[in-house]
């Protein structure tokens, strides 16, 4: 049986840069699982129709199909319970914290920083698609909506909570990388594919953090295509 991973990618199908993707992929290697990730653009959303959905991740497990970064990481808990992601109870209830965490603190502050390094490494075909969208979530153009300086200082304080729990342990898991890692290193992967901006001070500890998740899964995400890796696309 083969599964399927329907992945966002960008000018090159070998740039793969969806946050929530990466939380995935971070959550099958977890449980030893072997996927064959499917290249999708956000225009793309006919592929999609199957799963009565419209953006990925999309995970075709079998006969079934899981849309949703945080329901695919629940599915894998209940299909293959063996080294558990997130848990049930209490446990999902600190999974989702740690995705509303993600998505409504880190992830604006980063956006702020590489929006325009997104725009560039996004398919030509897509970024008009991802203009008109966006501008209009954020009221104004991408050019105005673009500042480093007040991204980099939002997102200085949005780590706050990750450097107190990176004193106590070396994962926000614990002794061992878990769902909470996953979910939130998925946004660092998605401005490291996508730009070159520095995010994180090398003395800061997560850094090390992201170092030691850069090089789980015989180095998943060192490894991976980056807009600075494509001859010619980062200017």
């Amino acid at each position: 049986m083969t599964r399927v991973l329907y992945d966002l990618c960008g000018l090159d199908e070998a740039l793969r840069f969806s946050p929530y993707c990466w939380r995935v992929r971070y959550a099958l290697a977890h449980k030893g699982l072997d996927v064959e990730t499917r290249p999708w653009r956000f225009t793309e959303k006919q592929a999609l129709a199957f799963a009565n959905h419209d953006k990925v991740p999309v995970l075709v497990d079998g006969e079934t199909v899981v849309p949703e970064s945080y329901e695919i990481l629940r599915y894998l808990d209940r299909t293959y319970p063996e080294a558990p992601l997130l848990g049930d109870g209490v446990a999902d209830a600190r999974g989702r914290f740690f995705a509303h965490y993600a998505e409504r603190s880190l992830a604006p502050a980063m956006l702020r920083i590489i929006i325009m390094d997104l725009l560039s490494a996004i398919h030509p075909d897509d970024r008009a698609y991802f203009r008109e969208s966006r501008e209009k979530r954020f009221g104004r153009s991408l050019e105005e909506f673009h500042s480093p300086v007040r991204g980099l200082s939002q997102l200085d304080t949005a780590l706050e909570p990750l450097r107190g729990r990176l004193a106590e342990a070396p994962y926000l898991d614990g002794e061992a990388p878990g769902g909470a890692d996953y979910i939130v290193f998925g946004n660092f992967m998605w401005a490291r594919c996508v730009s070159s901006a520095d995010l994180v001070s090398n003395a800061d500890p997560v850094y090390a953090w992201l170092e030691r998740m850069l090089d789980l899964y015989d180095g998943l995400g060192r490894q991976a295509t980056r807009i600075t890796d494509i001859e010619g696309a980062y200017r």
